[in-house]
């Protein structure tokens, strides 16, 4: 089973300090491409901020971007998980929290962050594998079903 070590990548953290201002946050978010920034204070993670937090509690709230703190609006209540963790139960855990990014920590520090979207890659890449080997099985030297490398 695929461990999320051998998915992770460590260059896909985006993160902004505690003190930084929704508007510098939001811009590292457009800068990146990315709908969510990790919230660190020196390297602990303690919170995160989404688009949704933003659309939600800033804009809904009509706060200034340019003067509202990411930590008076960032999500604390977080979910994470450790490299060691299986991608299927890491899809488990984001459902049943209603996550669509989930950090990876270890030993208090912060790793890389995955999206939903990674996690349902692997899945598809094993469902595809999984296929492949069932058609062999049951259909012998016919080569891999059609629209199937």
């Amino acid at each position: 089973m695929t461990k999320l070590d051998e998915i992770m990548r460590p260059d896909f953290v985006v993160a902004v300090p505690a003190h930084a201002s929704i508007h510098e946050a939001t811009s590292a978010m457009i800068d990146r491409n990315v709908g969510m920034v990790a919230v660190l204070d020196g390297e602990r993670l303690v919170g995160l901020l989404s688009e949704r937090d933003v659309v939600r509690r800033v804009v809904g709230a009509g706060r200034d971007p340019a003067t509202t703190a990411v930590s008076e609006v960032m999500t604390t209540e977080i979910v994470t998980a450790s490299p060691e963790t299986l991608y299927s139960d890491a899809i488990g855990l984001m459902d049943g929290a209603n996550i669509r990014h989930l950090p990876i920590v270890h030993d208090g520090r912060l790793l890389s962050m995955l999206s939903i979207r990674d996690l349902l890659r692997v899945e598809l890449r094993h469902k595809g594998e999984e296929i492949r080997y069932l058609h062999e099985y049951m259909f012998p030297g016919q080569g891999a079903p059609a629209g199937r490398p």
